[in-house]
């Protein structure tokens, strides 16, 4: 068999396989929140300071007031891998073998969105953890060391994200897919001068296993002032 049909149908197998997983995570878990969730859960449950027995309730309250029965399935398998998260899927990309998943948490203030890569291996792959990028090649890089000559304290920080604008995914090596996901540099602080971004991919197999993240370049900060038109 010819290498490049040999990685097609292994890529193939590989995608029917993920699909065929028992359990795994798709669209008829997303739902969209109303406000009355929180009300009810704030009157029901007490304070989110109770732990399980909060998360138990407020898990409650969603079918309450009309989440379907996957959305539930998913915020409590969502909260025990997590350890101690309460969070709500309000989007879905199927990409193959690994999908992408938008979470919002209702409990956070105010609530915000994490991305996570789902269906994989581990079946919770949470984007937003700045452990799991390869920041070790992105300093040793000159675009970083130039980006640091000018902002001293430079450092990557948590994408304030939309919960609408998926992330890119490519091919990755023998049938496997990257996803290319950029995180905000800053000096010093959140809300500190932005020194641009950094773009790295998160490397699965072509049977879904996370195999870590690659450096892969930074983008320049907008121009704040930019320079008067040529007359």
């Amino acid at each position: 068999m010819r290498p490049l049909l040999f990685i097609a149908v292994l890529a193939l197998t590989s995608y029917c396989l993920a699909q065929s997983k028992p359990g795994a995570i798709g669209p008829s878990a997303v739902w969209q929140p109303p406000q009355s969730l929180l009300t009810n859960a704030h009157a029901a449950c007490g304070n989110s300071s109770q732990g399980r027995k909060y998360a138990e309730c407020f898990i409650n309250q969603m079918s309450k007031v009309g989440a379907p029965a996957d959305a539930v399935k998913f915020t409590r398998e969502f909260y025990k891998e997590s350890r101690g998260d309460i969070g709500i899927m309000t989007g879905f990309n199927h990409v193959g073998p690994v999908d992408i998943a938008w979470v919002v948490y209702p409990t956070h203030e105010p609530s915000n969105y994490g991305l996570f890569l789902v269906n994989g291996e581990p079946k919770f792959v949470n984007a937003e953890d700045l452990k799991q990028l390869d920041q070790k090649a992105m300093q040793q890089s000159f675009q970083y060391q130039g980006v640091q000559s000018q902002f001293s304290k430079v450092g990557l920080w948590p994408s304030d994200r939309d919960g609408r604008t998926w992330p890119n995914s490519q091919a990755g090596l023998a049938g496997g897919v990257q996803f290319i996901v950029g995180y905000p540099l800053r000096n010093g602080c959140p809300t500190c001068d932005n020194a641009g971004s950094a773009l790295f991919t998160w490397n699965f197999t072509a049977d879904g296993k996370f195999t870590g993240t690659s450096f892969m370049g930074l983008t320049p900060a907008p121009l704040t002032n930019p320079p008067p038109a040529q007359q």
